[in-house]
């Protein structure tokens, strides 16, 4: 019996439900699709600037390595 009763509560709650339901303004897809094009473009040019920066500082300091491994060879020889 409390099954039944259980049951028509939650259809009586499903309907009042059903009634009260509003829906969000929709954006519209071109202004979406423009401002995640934009983001995009700024990530993008945020990562190439990084990796450039990265590049820089990895190939300094695989010069400066061979520098002083060819110093200390040097020395090594003498």
């Amino acid at each position: 019996m409390k099954k039944l009763a259980f049951m028509f509560v939650a259809m009586a709650a499903l309907s009042f439900a059903a009634c009260t339901e509003t829906k969000a303004p929709e954006a519209p897809v071109e202004e979406a699709t423009e401002a995640v094009e934009e983001v995009a473009d700024s990530a993008a040019a945020a990562v190439d600037s990084v990796a450039a920066a990265a590049t820089e500082a990895v190939d300094s300091a695989a010069a400066a390595a061979t520098e002083a491994v060819d110093s200390a060879a040097a020395e090594a020889a003498k």
